[in-house]
């Protein structure tokens, strides 16, 4: 069943969703499904390549930002920021529970200037505890206003 959390009014978080969950996520107004799991990461998940596919079959736009338990990157963030910034409606992030899309999230908006303590409160709401990531949240929205 779909988890969809709400973290802003264009962005949700989930957990692993299944090709079938697509066509609720479109019916939210998603129009990107964003992957931020690595294939073979869990026994029993589906390849990115099947949600893909399953979001293309239904007019979403997909874009996968893997991110392994080596954590995030300058990269990764950057290409979250741009994924969020040219989606052209609501955005769907997920990844094994939803954490890392929220954490991904968050630093996107910290690098693009979101207020930390905001982007805080938001993920708290939608359930995912940002302290791991807040002194990296902090050091982008220090960046992001030089």
């Amino acid at each position: 069943m779909a988890d969809f959390r709400t973290l802003s009014d264009t962005v949700f978080a989930s957990p692993q969703i299944a090709p079938e969950e697509l066509a609720l996520a479109k019916n939210q107004g998603v129009t990107l499904v964003i992957n931020n799991r690595p294939d073979g990461e869990e026994a029993g998940q589906p390849d990115g390549a099947v949600i893909e596919a399953a979001a293309k079959e239904i007019g979403l736009d997909y874009c996968a930002i893997p991110v392994t338990s080596a954590g995030f990157s300058q990269p990764q963030v950057e290409a979250m920021a741009q994924a969020l910034d040219g989606a052209g409606g609501k955005v769907l992030a997920y990844c094994r529970s939803g954490t890392r899309s929220t954490f991904l999230w968050s630093l996107a908006q910290a690098s693009c200037g979101g207020d930390p303590e905001s982007v805080t409160r938001a993920a708290a709401q939608a359930g995912y505890d940002m302290s791991p990531i807040r002194p990296a949240m902090d050091m982008f929205a220090a960046r992001s206003s030089e």
